[in-house]
């Protein structure tokens, strides 16, 4: 029997306004970040270099090149503490 597919959680208006205040941001200071992604089961860790508001996606610049995620899969972004 296959697995049914998980819906990603839902957020209010404020919630993706206050993460998108927390993305811009990041991107405008360049600084290192942690997201917490959805059905991604590790952090992503880099800095935020580009927003494409047309396609809704962020990207991120990793150790080992890039990654774009789409913004309503960030479900958190933190800080790395070193």
């Amino acid at each position: 029997m296959a697995k049914a597919k998980q819906k990603r959680p839902t957020r209010d208006e404020f919630e993706l306004e206050d993460l998108g205040n927390q993305i811009v941001e990041a991107k405008d200071n360049k600084e290192q970040v942690m997201l917490t992604v959805w059905g991604v089961e590790e952090p992503v860790v880099g800095i935020i270099v580009e927003l494409d508001p047309r396609k809704r996606q962020i990207r991120v610049n990793l150790e080992d090149g890039f990654k774009w995620i789409p913004f309503l899969d960030v479900m958190r972004l933190d800080y790395p503490r070193y």
